[in-house]
């Protein structure tokens, strides 16, 4: 089949252009964000040089580590139950379970805060390896004040398409950031006025999305949305096994796979750290274009599911694999083919080290990136739990190789694992999506 018709025949598929739509929308604020990040990524590299990157991530990422440890993931909750119960025309369960969510964010989002200030000096003496940095660990913490609800938020504007104010935010955000950023290498600036760049970016974000939350909730719900009785809420039982098993799996991700520069700041030093994160902001840019598809194509996956629609989420599946891999396998080639001297060009000489780690690197987030639905298909199926056991335990693995092989064999060790944790997780989650649509499929059909 050409091309051509390939196109015609998607142009007559609603599904399938409603997510090219609505990705379309943070599409282009990705890609305007993706040039804008990655100036801002060589504009840091050549300020603070590697040591300086690796204070800047470690500092920037314990935060939001420590919030996604304790994050209950709200916007997941939201997202299916809220965009179920609009669909039934039940106003009142969709308002409540609405207010559950946005209320135990902020509860879990001040417990954070405080946990981050008590740790701030440990951070510094251990990850940092500088005690003097916990001044900078504690001022990046107050962000966390300014991003109460921004998980409900989000997930109340993807409930009402709202997509493209998602991607106004997204990108007056990154703006932001990087004029100051920018500001900051022509004065010769130093580590405060980068973390002051993301402080105001991050405090933006949460409070941006958060107003227009509000007029979100009250154009869906109605007026007083927020006073509905608590027993119009989905059971507790079924609303805290969604939010725990949600937590626990952003604890093991956060553990297994996002913390990657603070494993390598305390299995090394800062230094090697900041290789790996300009490791990971070259691989950003593989991904980047592809994330606006998982907000948009998850509210489908899970209105086909809930329909009992088969066929159509098969090719929908099908059909943003194929954008998802014509992308990824693209941009991979150029990378192997031109890495090895491009990016010691740009960030310069000193980061040369960077090119081997993202290479490795590129095997893994390559494959997640091209199946990126894999989770989200799991969680619509009912399943939240099967993705949670799988990554438990590869992420158990992969920890204990880390404390093994990284202090003697270093960063790219690391690098190997992750892609290794990628490659067996997401493998084993589309098979296991792939067997329960078979399953149910079989069983309405004999049923009929």
């Amino acid at each position: 089949m050409t091309i051509q018709r390939i196109w015609t025949e998607w142009k007559k598929d609603d599904l399938i252009q409603r997510v090219i739509r609505n990705s379309g929308y943070l599409f282009s604020s990705n890609t305007i964000s993706m040039v804008i990040f990655t100036a801002q990524s060589i504009l840091i590299a050549r300020l603070l040089g590697a040591y300086g990157v690796g204070i800047v991530t470690a500092v920037t990422k314990f935060s939001s580590s420590i919030s996604r440890l304790f994050s209950f993931r709200m916007g997941e909750l939201v997202v299916k139950y809220v965009g179920q119960f609009l669909e039934q025309n039940k106003t009142n369960r969709a308002s409540a379970v609405l207010r559950a969510a946005a209320l135990t964010e902020i509860a879990t989002s001040i417990f954070t805060f405080i946990i981050v200030i008590m740790l701030a000096p440990l951070a510094a003496i251990y990850i940092a390896k500088d005690a003097t940095t916990a001044t900078l660990f504690i001022f990046f913490g107050l962000s966390l004040l300014a991003n109460l609800t921004t998980q409900t938020s989000t997930a109340i504007l993807q409930v009402g398409n709202k997509f493209n104010l998602i991607a106004v935010v997204n990108l007056v955000q990154t703006i932001l950031t990087a004029s100051i950023i920018g500001y900051a290498f022509l004065i010769e600036g130093d580590i405060w006025h980068v973390i002051m760049a993301y402080f105001v970016g991050k405090t933006f974000n949460g409070l941006a999305l958060f107003i227009l939350s509000l007029s979100q909730s009250r154009r869906l719900l109605g007026a007083g949305w927020w006073r509905v009785p608590w027993e119009k809420s989905i059971g507790s039982k079924e609303f805290w096994r969604f939010a725990l098993s949600s937590n626990f799996s952003a604890t093991v991700n956060q553990v297994a796979r996002d913390s990657e520069e603070l494993w390598i700041a305390y299995f090394l030093s800062p230094f090697e750290a900041g290789f790996y994160k300009t490791a990971l902001s070259v691989i950003n840019l593989v991904l980047l274009p592809i994330d606006p598809f998982i907000s948009t194509t998850y509210p489908e996956i899970s209105s086909q599911a809930g329909k009992g629609e088969w066929p159509k989420l098969r090719d929908l599946l099908k059909k943003v694999t194929t954008i998802s891999g014509a992308w990824t396998i693209s941009v991979s080639l150029f990378l192997l083919i031109f890495g090895w001297w491009l990016i010691p060009f740009v960030y310069g000489a000193e980061f040369a080290p960077t090119t081997p780690v993202a290479l490795v690197l590129l095997i893994g987030f390559g494959f997640a990136n091209i199946f990126y639905w894999n989770r989200p298909l799991l969680l619509a199926l009912g399943l939240p739990t099967y993705p949670l056991k799988v990554s438990a335990l590869a992420g158990a693995a992969k920890v204990i190789l880390s404390f093994l092989l990284v202090p003697t064999l270093g960063y790219l060790a690391q690098a190997g694992l992750l892609s290794a944790f990628f490659l067996v997780t997401v493998g084993l989650n589309i098979w296991r999506g792939s067997k329960e649509i078979d399953r149910m499929e079989a069983t309405e059909g004999a049923a009929r």
